[in-house]
């Protein structure tokens, strides 16, 4: 569903999904913003892997977002809306040498 509304630019940004980086393997994936989008279900309550893999992208210069999939599914507007203002709230970026 996330999906339809990120591919082909029609968001303004370009996403890849299921983008595999440094043995991680984002959801989807922005590099012109450094945008990493992470959709969970329940076994990702209080993952100390998700956790570390964060923290380890964040202090790479991404900007990790997480939702949940029944946020999706109830409220996909306002993930948007979401995912929108934290992309442009970032400069444009190379893509990443990981």
């Amino acid at each position: 569903m996330l999906w339809v509304k990120l591919r082909n630019r029609k968001f303004g940004f370009k996403f890849r999904r299921q983008e595999n980086l440094k043995k991680a393997i984002a959801d989807f994936v922005c590099y012109e913003r450094r945008v990493w989008i992470e959709l969970d279900g329940s076994q990702h309550l209080n993952s100390e892997t998700d956790k570390t893999r964060d923290q380890f992208f964040s202090e790479q210069g991404w900007l990790v977002l997480r939702f949940w999939n029944s946020e999706l599914q109830e409220n996909l507007e306002g993930v948007l809306e979401t995912i929108y203002e934290a992309c442009n709230s970032r400069p444009p970026q190379r893509a990443p040498k990981m």
